[in-house]
């Protein structure tokens, strides 16, 4: 009787849980992923095809490489796959199959040193492609081809997107675990990346496009930089790279009649509102957080080495005198609690 009512239950829920995690995606998890995911498509780039047979044949515009949208397609259903698997997952076993931050901080590294590798590639391509007159030999449109990226790569490289999760699919995964199924914690993490899924196709294809131009240089520059900060952020998720001094501005939090200091934090999309909060040292503190409708990565942040999706209460015990510091999920903004 019990399995059955499991099964009623999941199926009058799938039509919300879909809805719930297309919503998720369509409306923070396009803009968020992209950013934290999207230099994975630099790899998918190739060689712009050779026009040949002609005189003028070096002075053909350029054309954008081909099999474009199969490759995004496979990139598509790769990451498709990976994320509903890791829905069934957190449906099924919880919390215990979700990585901390310190090994998302050392994907997050390694996707960019990634990123960049694939970024200076595609620089030197463009450079070969414009100082070399034999553009219309054979043999180097051989070597060009064979370093083509193939469908198997293109899938590969959607399904490591798992690997580098953003703010908003860390919240996302967070609701997964919640629900206590693996059909259910499936079904949200396919709307999700169904919601998120043009935003990448429109990101591949331009980028394929450009690849193929004059404008191939500036891509891969703005690629490099995009790895570097993929990088960055894994450091400061982990804490491996100084955050600069704070503000100087602080705000102090209150002490309630039940002897427990409390204050509320905002979580905007440009960090956490206030960023700097002074509390009392050896008195149990409660910081509520909020969120705004653009939170982005925001919407998680860790703290004393665990991922909490907001809003939410985190609650402190009595800490000595020091500095606390937490993050959004994504390591790109930080906060600070000093107790004195």
């Amino acid at each position: 009787m019990l399995g059955v009512d499991l099964d009623v239950n999941l199926t009058a829920d799938a039509a919300p849980l879909l809805l719930g995690g297309l919503a998720a995606g369509l409306a923070a998890g396009s803009a968020s992923c992209t950013a934290a995911q999207g230099g994975l498509l630099v790899a998918l780039t190739g060689p712009a095809p050779r026009t040949t047979g002609s005189p003028r044949a070096h002075h053909a515009p350029d054309r954008a490489p081909a099999g474009g949208p199969r490759l995004i397609a496979a990139f598509a259903a790769g990451r498709l796959v990976t994320h509903v698997l890791a829905g069934a997952l957190l449906g099924l076993l919880g919390g215990a199959v979700r990585l901390g931050p310190t090994a998302r901080a050392v994907l997050l590294i390694a996707a960019g040193a990634f990123v960049v590798g694939h970024a200076v590639r595609l620089i030197r391509r463009a450079r070969r492609r414009r100082h070399d007159p034999a553009c219309g030999d054979a043999a180097a449109r051989a070597a060009e081809a064979g370093r083509t990226p193939g469908t198997g790569r293109a899938l590969a490289l959607g399904a490591a997107t798992v690997l580098v999760p953003c703010g908003v699919t860390l919240s996302v995964e967070a609701a997964a675990v919640s629900i206590g199924s693996a059909a259910g914690g499936a079904l949200l993490m396919a709307g999700f990346v169904a919601g998120s899924t043009p935003a990448f196709a429109v990101l591949g294809l331009l980028l394929r496009r450009v690849a193929a131009t004059r404008f191939a240089t500036v891509a891969g520059v703005v690629a490099v930089a995009a790895g570097l900060w993929t990088a960055a952020s894994g450091l400061r998720l982990a804490g491996w790279l100084p955050d600069g001094a704070p503000p100087a501005s602080a705000a102090a939090a209150e002490v309630r009649a039940d002897g427990v200091q409390a204050i509320t934090i905002w979580a905007t999309a440009e960090g956490y509102r206030p960023g700097v909060v002074t509390l009392r040292a050896g008195v149990p503190a409660e910081l509520t957080f909020r969120v705004t409708g653009d939170a982005g990565c925001t919407r998680t942040v860790t703290i004393e080495g665990r991922d909490t999706a907001l809003p939410a209460t985190v609650r402190l015990p009595p800490r000595p005198p020091g500095r606390l510091r937490y993050v959004c999920g994504m390591g790109m903004y930080p906060g600070f609690l000093y107790f004195r």
